[in-house]
């Protein structure tokens, strides 16, 4: 009889065969949109884990300016320039029995008081949330403003001061409804999202001269629909069942680039203990992508506008850069031994090779979460960066560290329901190619007191795919590689004061010819003070990085704000 209550759980693991096939496709599993639970700590603040009881807030809504200074020194023996930054923003956050979600949104420009050295503006945020129009229907979203590195090969600026090369303004976007509901002992999901994401034209740095360009991404539509029906071990059959539909399409403006996948699945699920299930599922798929030639001049130099992007020839036909069209399979196991673990391993055959998937989460304690995933699949940049967004956390650490990689890495958050998720592996290069992912992503969040402890760390892999012989295409059948990791520390001091410290370093390999590895490592300090509604901030960084032996910097930076909250 005691083993009764955690066999009734284990039986919900019937739902999970939908999640299987969801993660196989790099999209979030059902549950992967509920809610966060907790709050996240007043704007610019060390956060703590969330308070419970009726003296929770439920809404806030912090605006404010700053102005600040800020000083970049070249270590190598270079130049050392000063910035006036002028800055404004908003931190919000809402947690109620219909809506959760949180803003943290900066805008900032920048004045170089150094000749040759332009300001410019930066756009700095993330936005995610969540909200039930019924029990049974929600609305999901995101959307993320950030910079980012471009080019694998290029340079990697990882402290993002001035108007370093290599470097893309990107803005991503998604919204859907998501349908839970039951027809009998079937449970029912269906899913939408409509996805948007757009990238500025990189300024070129690190690179040889003799490197040829990349297909630049420009900005890309896409949509997703699912469907699933599932029933429970002995509802039916003693053994669970899960039949899943998906269509996916994502049309990019460079080349024209078009991605449709049709996807169908079944799933059956055999619990053989208290603790563990066996599932096997096979299924069915069609992916095709393809795109436009670039036009070309009289000597066969691709022909490029003026952003640097390539110009679609007027005559060219839609050439196939990828298609698959078959059966794949997979079987796998599920652990389960408790409410705070839970394991998920597959292993089947689809792409014609071995394919390996899976999950991982555990919660040790109150504010101590682990979550890890295996994904592989065939993939857009769009699309990656769309299911990338949603894994994110509707409750999140904000900080005031503005040489941090916040939003370009990894987003830490104190809520169980989805403790964190890093955006490396969708970052490791803009481009518009579709390519087939694989790697691994791990974070893990501490909370104790006043102190929250974030890690995050990964590695991916990209098989790149073009039109055989497609003018100024050089990318297909290369492979790419990145190795990250992430460390953040944010502890309150008092209830005014506080200290956030950012740590990472990151390996990138490209096969592309002539291609160097990139190496760049980083720190960052921040301590802020507030008095009443003026704060300070104070702010320092150390950062180096080289591109095999064309390119070794090491810079220092510092920076000193004063913020006025509304």
């Amino acid at each position: 009889m005691v083993a009764r209550p955690i066999l009734t759980g284990c039986l919900g693991l019937a739902m999970l065969p939908a999640a299987a096939f969801a993660q196989t496709q790099d999209l979030p599993p059902p549950s992967g949109v509920a809610p966060g639970a907790g709050n996240a700590p007043p704007a610019g603040s060390a956060p703590a884990p969330a308070a419970d009881g009726p003296d929770r807030p439920r809404a806030r809504v912090s605006p404010y300016i700053e102005v600040g200074q800020l000083f970049s020194a070249d270590l190598n023996g270079g130049d050392s320039v000063t910035f006036t930054t002028l800055a404004a923003g908003v931190n919000a956050q809402v947690d109620t029995a219909r809506a959760q979600g949180q803003v943290s949104y900066r805008y900032e420009h920048r004045i170089a008081w150094n000749d040759g050295y332009g300001g410019g503006d930066v756009h700095s945020g993330l936005a995610r949330g969540l909200y039930r129009i019924t029990p049974e229907l929600s609305i999901d979203g995101g959307v993320l403003a950030t910079r980012t590195r471009s080019d694998i090969r290029g340079a990697a600026p990882g402290v993002l001061v001035g108007n370093p090369g290599n470097i893309s303004q990107l803005y991503s976007a998604y919204v859907g409804p998501v349908l839970r509901t039951r027809a009998g002992p079937v449970q029912l999901l269906a899913n939408y999202r409509l996805g948007y994401t757009r990238a500025e034209t990189p300024g070129l740095g690190g690179l040889a001269s003799d490197q040829p360009r990349l297909d630049y991404f420009s900005d890309s539509w896409n949509h997703m629909a699912t469907v699933n029906a599932s029933t429970r071990p002995g509802t039916i059959l003693p053994v669970g069942l899960s039949a899943s539909g998906l269509y996916e399409r994502d049309d990019a403006r460079q080349l024209a680039q078009r991605y449709e996948g049709w996807f169908a699945r079944g799933d059956v699920l055999y619990p053989v203990s208290p603790y563990v299930a066996l599932t096997a599922g096979v299924g069915y798929e069609r992916i095709e992508s393809s795109q436009r030639d670039a036009a070309v001049d009289a000597a066969g130099r691709p022909l490029v506008d003026s952003s640097g992007r390539f110009v679609i020839a007027p005559d060219s036909p839609r050439r196939i850069a990828y298609r698959t069209d078959g059966v794949y399979y997979d079987a796998g196991v599920i652990w389960r031994p408790n409410r705070r673990t839970s394991v998920e391993g597959h292993i089947g055959e689809r792409y014609g090779s071995l394919s390996i998937t899976g999950t991982a989460q555990y919660e040790a304690a109150r504010g101590v979460f682990f979550r890890a995933s295996v994904y592989d699949g065939i993939q857009t940049f769009g699309r990656q960066m769309r299911n990338g967004l949603s894994g994110l956390p509707t409750q999140f650490v904000e900080t005031r560290d503005a040489f941090s990689q916040q939003f370009n890495g990894c987003v830490f958050s104190t809520s169980g329901a989805t403790p964190g998720g890093c955006l490396n592996d969708v970052l490791q290069s803009v481009q518009t190619a579709v390519y087939r992912a694989r790697g691994v992503d791990a974070t893990l969040t501490m909370a104790r007191g006043r102190s929250t402890l974030g890690f995050g760390l990964g590695y991916s892999n990209r098989r790149l795919f073009a039109p055989d012989a497609a003018p100024g295409l050089i990318v297909g059948g290369a492979d790419d590689e990145s190795w990250y990791a992430q460390i953040f520390f944010g502890r309150s001091l008092s209830r005014d004061s506080g200290l956030n410290v950012n740590g990472f370093v990151n390996y990138y390999a490209s096969r592309l010819a002539g291609a160097e590895d990139v190496v760049s490592v980083g720190t960052t300090a921040s301590y802020f003070h507030n008095f009443g509604r003026l704060g300070t901030t104070a702010s320092v960084g150390l950062y180096h990085f080289s591109v095999g032996d064309l390119t070794n910097a090491l810079s220092a930076q510092a920076l000193i704000a004063a913020r006025y909250q509304f």
